[in-house]
């Protein structure tokens, strides 16, 4: 196998990892953790934010789950 397509096909697993079939999924999880990572210096802002985001996240999930 040359370089080229193990570095492509080592990037395809990765996509295929952590994307799959739901990119808002993966979107909505790195919007989340830069908004903590912004928040972070605050005073608890982060106990509320990631709970609210993942519960958001997974409504969205069951929500297209159903859909399809």
């Amino acid at each position: 196998m040359s370089p080229a397509r193990a570095l492509g096909a080592f990037g395809h697993f990765w996509w295929e990892f952590l994307v799959g079939d739901t990119p808002e999924l993966a979107v909505g999880s790195v919007a989340a953790i830069a908004v903590g990572f912004g928040v972070a210096h605050g005073a608890g802002a982060l106990f509320v934010l990631f709970p609210a985001a993942v519960v958001g996240l997974l409504g969205l999930s069951v929500w297209r789950g159903r859909r399809r």
